[in-house]
């Protein structure tokens, strides 16, 4: 049988093998010409050491000093020796150049655009080898801006096997992609981009999930529920959407299909502006329930801006909660994957002031507690503060 493997890597750039059932994670990467640190292949000397997020494996054989018993605990795994027993996720210790491969490059044409409200558009595209492109949910790619050499990073809000690919993007005045969808683009224009990136995505699901969306930042979270409702996810989950004004408020009736089509899916929305006429005004926080903590025995999947994963961590802090594990998504006021941006530069600004600038994060229970895993790096968007 042949299962599919996902490396990510440290520059979060991720990339999808087929592997065997009866061949080694390192020889499948090897023969897909991507070169995992490697030495000894023998299981002696570590070199190749990497973590396992995702999926069961038969760890093959090895020595104490390349892989100890608490490592091996953690999910840590020698892909010289495993072999998988289903499809994996495996955090790769280098970045994608030493590795040397690198993310792949599609061509799409724009399908559809909506228009949600002045402040936020939606957008679907198609790519015609659309088998190419494997990604896992909750990551994003880097779309070139029309008519320049700028890009910007939007997270897929439709799941890995969606035929089409659709994104949210927040309106920023002065913002290149933004003023593109918004005064420009038409449906047939083609758009180019690379990916997948990122190291936010669902990971196996072992217990009940809670996910915190802020903005636009409700755009992976989307593509993680399509995931869920894809697995007949058997977990309770429960998403809370907090967004400025009710004009940022988009895709509720998506939201309530879940509730339909995934039996264990709830979901609550806030909006900060006290003049909102949404039955909830205020934070995220404001809307969390003992239930939804579950005493810590919970993985909490977090998009938002950072003032939103600050918030998010002292309340936890503040009701003695640590989550199993805590996965985080924000940006830096730079850019953002999901859906805004800082207004393009003036000539006189240097290239570097319009980067983006991204930050994925994770925290875990001690193992002892949880069974717990490890730490990333991505991208994200402009939307609201919980």
């Amino acid at each position: 049988m042949t299962f599919q493997v996902a490396l990510s890597f440290e520059d979060g750039i991720t990339r999808f093998i087929k592997c065997d059932g009866d061949e080694t994670v390192a020889d499948a990467s090897y023969r897909a010409r991507i070169n995992i640190p490697l030495d000894c292949r023998d299981g002696a000397c570590g070199t190749c050491k990497s973590l396992c997020e995702s999926g069961t494996y038969d760890g093959g054989d090895y020595i104490e000093e390349a892989l100890t018993d608490d490592e091996a605990e953690q999910g840590y795994c020698l892909p010289c020796q495993m072999m998988p027993e289903s499809d994996l996720v495996l955090q790769i210790p280098t970045t994608s150049d030493v590795a040397k491969t690198a993310a792949g490059t599609f061509s799409s044409t724009i399908t559809e655009i909506r228009r949600f409200s002045d402040t936020t558009i939606g957008f679907t595209i198609e790519i015609a080898n659309r088998e190419d492109l494997v990604f896992l949910p909750g990551q994003y790619v880097n779309i070139t801006v029309p008519g320049t050499e700028a890009t910007r990073s939007y997270s897929f809000s439709a799941g890995p096997t969606s035929e089409e690919l659709s994104f949210l993007v927040k309106i920023t005045d002065g913002g290149l992609m933004s003023e593109y969808l918004r005064d420009r683009a038409q449906v047939g224009d083609t758009l180019e981009f690379t990916g997948p990136m990122g190291s936010f995505f669902l990971r196996e699901q072992k217990r009940r999930a809670l996910l915190l969306a802020g903005g636009t930042g409700l755009a992976p979270l989307l593509s993680i529920l399509d995931k869920m409702r894809t697995d007949a996810a058997d977990h309770p989950v429960h998403l809370v959407y907090g967004v400025s004004s009710d004009a940022d408020l988009v895709e509720l009736d998506k939201l309530e299909a879940y509730t339909k089509s995934l039996p264990q899916f709830t979901f609550d929305y806030c909006v900060s502006d006290p003049a909102s006429s949404a039955p909830n005004k205020g934070y995220v926080t404001g809307l969390f329930e003992p239930a939804h903590l579950n005493d810590g025995d919970v993985d909490v999947y977090l998009c938002g801006p950072p003032p939103m994963v600050e918030a998010v961590r002292d309340h936890l802090k503040s009701e003695g909660i640590t989550p199993a594990n805590f996965y985080f998504e924000k940006f830096n006021n730079a850019a953002t994957p999901h859906g805004s941006e800082t207004p393009a530069p003036r000539p006189a600004d240097t290239p570097e002031s319009a980067v983006p600038e991204h930050e994925i994060g994770e925290e875990h229970q001690p193992l002892s507690e949880s069974g717990a895993q490890f730490d990333a790096p991505m991208a994200l968007e402009n939307s609201t503060v919980a």
